[in-house]
C-alpha cells in the first residue's frame, strides 16, 4: 500500500471515529437510564482517543497498540440494523451502536487484510481488535437487556 493511500486511510479512519464520538456524545444526552449514559459516554471517550491516536500515526508516531482479539459470537449480526431516529428505544440505540462497531471492524480487518508493510497491518489490526471490544462489550449490555430472562 502506497504511503499517501495509508494517509488517506488514516484521514478517513479519524473522521471515522469523530463521526462515532459526535454520535456516542448525543446518544449520551438523549438517554434516561443512567447506565447507558455513562457506557456512551465511555464510548465516547474511547472514540476520542482512537482519534488522537490515529493522528499520531498521521504524524508518524506509531505507537504499539496491544488490544487483545476478543471473541465474537456474533449475537446481533443477523439484526436488522435500525434508522437513527430521536425517538430511538435504549436497545435500539444500542443496536445501532453495536453495527457501527461492526463496520468499523470489518473495515479495519480488509485494510489489514490488504497492507503489505507490516506495521501497517499490525496498525489495522489493532484497530479492528479495539472495535471488536466496543462490539463484544456492547452485545452483553444488548444481551442483558433484551434477554433479561436469560441472567
Amino acid at each position: 500500500m502506497k504511503s499517501e493511500d495509508f494517509q488517506k486511510i488514516i484521514a478517513n479512519a479519524i473522521d471515522s471515529e469523530v463521526e462515532s464520538y459526535t454520535f456516542y456524545k448525543s446518544v449520551a444526552e438523549r438517554v434516561k437510564d443512567g447506565n447507558l449514559k455513562t457506557i456512551f459516554l465511555d464510548l465516547a471517550e474511547d472514540e476520542k482517543h482512537h482519534r488522537e491516536y490515529l493522528q499520531n500515526v498521521l504524524l508518524g508516531n506509531v505507537e504499539k497498540m496491544r488490544f487483545k482479539a476478543v471473541k465474537d459470537y456474533k449475537v446481533t449480526d443477523a439484526i436488522e440494523e435500525p434508522e437513527l431516529s430521536v425517538d430511538m428505544k435504549p436497545l435500539e440505540g444500542l443496536l445501532l451502536a453495536i453495527k457501527k462497531e461492526l463496520h468499523a471492524a470489518q473495515m479495519y480487518t480488509r485494510l489489514a487484510g490488504a497492507s503489505t508493510s507490516m506495521e501497517q497491518k499490525m496498525v489495522f489490526e489493532q484497530l479492528a481488535n479495539m472495535e471488536k471490544g466496543h462490539k463484544a462489550r456492547l452485545e452483553d449490555i444488548y444481551t442483558n437487556m433484551a434477554y433479561p430472562e436469560a441472567w
